[in-house]
């Protein structure tokens, strides 16, 4: 305990002073290196998540505290924790309030017994790690994990706390805004509880690491495939229509298909013209030598190097109103 202010209690100092005060400690703290963490709340709320807010169910439920919590709840609402640290089994805090007043409060461990029958009860009602820090479970689960005197929670015998105050009383306002800020701590670091309590959530779902598809092991670069043709490995034709990616002793491409007799062709020295080919599959790739000459009736325009006669029969023909090939 601080000592008296010559017999009597502190003179009262208003809010906007203490947040200014508060104010000049949070920056000597922060130039001396020490990670501040201020519990700063949007609105009057003080927990919204499921971890939060059970957290300050279960310090609302034993009467022990009754007496000193309302003022706590005052102290955090101003935004008076200007700095809390939780670790394994310790709580350590500042609070403003006369004065900068620090508050430690000491949690036991749970009983390795009592978290082992916790894990069994709720198996099978967490799905992943996930869901539990977020609290999204079945309500079986969540009357088991917040059962008074058997669940995660402490109760009043599990907690010991001081604070610099000259305030006697066994909950001082000073420690009871400190378990507020808890709550209100957990709603963003839930793993912070686990911590606390000195247990690890992963028990809570170590049934479902057999059943993960993905290995944690370390890829085999020995192991790794050695192929540097794409059309070997997929078993598809990756040449891209010169032949130079042709695999050897591979059959040569078929010859341009040649129009059949009746058909109109134009000559390749034609400008601006078309050729006039009936539609039909194509015919098979000729089997003989390639100069072997076509029959007459197959070319119809031939160019001037020749001296061969057009053919009388216009190019803008139209075509024969039957389907039939003619013959």
């Amino acid at each position: 305990m601080a000592p008296w202010f010559d017999g009597a209690w502190p003179s009262y100092v208003p809010v906007a002073e203490r947040r200014k005060q508060a104010a000049r400690e949070v920056e000597k703290l922060r130039k001396k290196g020490h990670p501040v963490a201020p519990v700063i709340l949007e609105g009057r709320t003080i927990a919204r998540t499921f971890w939060g807010k059970a957290w300050c169910d279960n310090l609302e439920n034993y009467q022990d505290f009754d007496n000193r919590l309302p003022r706590g709840r005052t102290y955090v609402r101003n935004g008076a924790v200007i700095d809390l640290q939780i670790s394994a089994l310790e709580i350590k805090a500042m609070v403003s309030g006369s004065s900068i007043y620090r508050v430690s409060v000491s949690i036991t461990a749970l009983a390795p017994a009592l978290w082992r029958s916790i894990c069994a009860d709720c198996a099978g009602g967490i799905d992943s790690l996930i869901e539990l820090l977020q609290g999204r479970f079945s309500k079986g689960v969540m009357e088991r994990i917040c059962r008074q005197d058997r669940g995660l929670f402490p109760k009043p015998s599990d907690i010991w706390f001081s604070c610099t105050c000259p305030d006697g009383a066994l909950m001082c306002k000073h420690v009871a805004a400190v378990l507020y800020g808890v709550g209100a701590r957990l709603d963003e670091r839930p793993e912070l509880l686990f911590r606390l309590r000195a247990v690890d959530e992963k028990d809570m779902v170590a049934d479902l690491e057999t059943a993960l598809p993905i290995s944690s092991q370390p890829l085999d670069t020995r192991k790794a495939l050695e192929v540097d043709d794409l059309s070997a490995l997929f078993g598809l034709d990756m040449d891209g229509g010169d032949g130079a990616n042709a695999a050897p002793g591979a059959a040569p491409a078929a010859p341009e298909p040649v129009a059949r007799a009746g058909q109109k062709r134009t000559s390749t020295k034609a400008a601006g013209r078309k050729a006039v080919v009936r539609s039909g599959p194509a015919p098979a790739a000729p089997k003989a030598n390639r100069h072997t000459a076509l029959p007459v009736g197959q070319i119809r325009q031939r160019g001037k190097a020749n001296k061969a006669h057009h053919s009388a029969e216009p190019i803008t023909r139209t075509r024969p109103p039957d389907d039939h090939l003619i013959q």
